[in-house]
């Protein structure tokens, strides 16, 4: 069997790169952790922004030692 790789390249263009990657878009994200003897609480938040809309995410875990 051969397995050396066949790959073939191409140039693309910046323009070309955006409509492939999903275009321009911008993002934030931030989180909080505390953790004691007893328990650790976690929360995250996530937004991002592009042409088509704006998305958010939320996650939270809390749990007992």
């Amino acid at each position: 069997m051969n397995f050396d790789p066949h790959i073939a390249t191409t140039e693309i263009s910046d323009a070309d790169l955006d409509n492939v990657s999903g275009g321009l878009a911008v993002a934030g994200s931030g989180g909080l952790s505390i953790e004691t003897p007893i328990a650790s609480v976690a929360s995250g938040l996530l937004a991002v922004a592009t042409p088509e809309g704006v998305t958010t995410g939320l996650a939270f875990h809390a749990a007992t030692h």
